[in-house]
């Protein structure tokens, strides 16, 4: 006996057909995330090369405060990709040749507080919109690009010195535990087909980074000091050090990755090569403003201190180099200086 669709599937299956015509084009793409530090930059790049860019956001949401993006000619979706039978509509409907999946909870120390909804979030929308690519690859034979914003942190707490794709699997926090979900998934939906390419993204910040994350707190902070609006600066453990890297020189990778004609996909590390340490990242935002003497405006709290935090992550981007013909164009110091200038102009622009 066959059983009938439940109502989602049959509306979707019904979506389907009547799409039947409608076949992926190379040069329209989903970006989810689009109000995001990453989905931004990516969109940005996408619409000035004449892209037809798709951009689904949760609703609710909106774009950075301190750097807004110009999303003038992009079409615009809310959508909770939770909800699986709403993310494969949206797909189904855009038909996109290309799908950069960058939305997701962000946060590793929020994952510790809230592991269920993170690995929600991250893995039950990645598996949906990677099941609803492959969809439209079968129903019209034609090549559907997924690149899926995979992390450093889905090699935990290793100490093999510079990392690449080579390294073993291992994360240490909920949050890492779900992006290394959604990259073997991507890996399985690649061995049946789907152009699936992993980013390995290591730190990248930028203007846009939000004041959740360590370095968006710090620019900000950095700024309220020098104007005067607050006297302490509170942090956890300085000492931990990261490769930090320009988040639109990420977006830029990514780009790369959809465009080469390889028909299979790949993983790739994108990354500095160069690590460096929250108390750098400190000295750093202080001196765009002028401050040498800064330790005595920084105390440290150990309630901002994560369960498990790996002391050092590098990371080695040979193959993006050899394959993209990628590498980072801007340098550390330059990075944080664009931050806390960017907090301290959105001040100014307020009063």
């Amino acid at each position: 006996m066959i059983s009938s669709p439940s109502a989602p599937e049959h509306s979707l299956r019904l979506r389907l057909s009547m799409l039947d015509d409608a076949r992926p084009d190379p040069r329209v793409a989903l970006v989810t995330g689009i109000y995001g530090q990453d989905g931004s930059y990516l969109a940005e790049r996408l619409l000035a090369d004449g892209w037809e860019v798709h951009g689904a956001y949760r609703p609710g949401t909106s774009m950075s405060e301190t750097a807004p993006a110009d999303l003038t000619g992009a079409h615009l979706h809310g959508c909770d990709l939770v909800d699986d039978t709403a993310a494969a509509d949206l797909v189904a409907e855009v038909t996109p040749g290309v799908i950069f999946h960058l939305a997701g909870a962000s946060s590793v120390g929020r994952s510790w507080q809230a592991p269920v909804a993170t690995a929600r979030v991250n893995a039950v929308a990645t598996t949906a919109l990677l099941d609803a690519a492959m969809g439209v690859a079968d129903r019209t034979g034609d090549r559907v690009v997924f690149v899926n914003a995979s992390s450093a942190e889905i090699f935990g707490t290793t100490d093999a010195g510079r990392l690449d794709e080579s390294t073993p699997i291992a994360p240490s926090s909920p949050y890492g535990a779900t992006k290394a979900y959604t990259h073997l998934l991507g890996a399985v939906y690649r061995d049946r087909g789907l152009a699936v390419n992993n980013a390995i993204l290591f730190n990248h910040e930028s203007p846009r980074r939000g004041t959740e994350f360590v370095t968006g707190k710090i620019a900000h902070g950095v700024a309220a000091i020098a104007r005067g609006e607050r006297d302490r600066l509170s942090l956890g453990d300085m000492s931990a050090r990261r490769d930090w890297g320009w988040a639109p020189d990420y977006a830029d990778a990514m780009y790369r990755m959809a465009v080469r004609s390889d028909a299979r996909g790949d993983d790739f590390v994108i990354a500095t090569g160069t690590s460096h340490s929250v108390r750098d990242f400190v000295a750093a935002g202080f001196a765009a403003v002028g401050i040498d003497d800064w330790e005595h405006l920084v105390e440290i709290d150990s309630a901002h201190v994560r369960p498990v935090d790996p002391s050092d992550f590098v990371g080695d981007a040979g193959h993006a180099r050899a394959v993209l013909g990628w590498a980072p164009t801007v340098q550390f110091g330059e990075i944080v200086r664009n931050m806390v200038e960017s907090h301290m102009a959105q001040s100014v622009a307020a009063r």
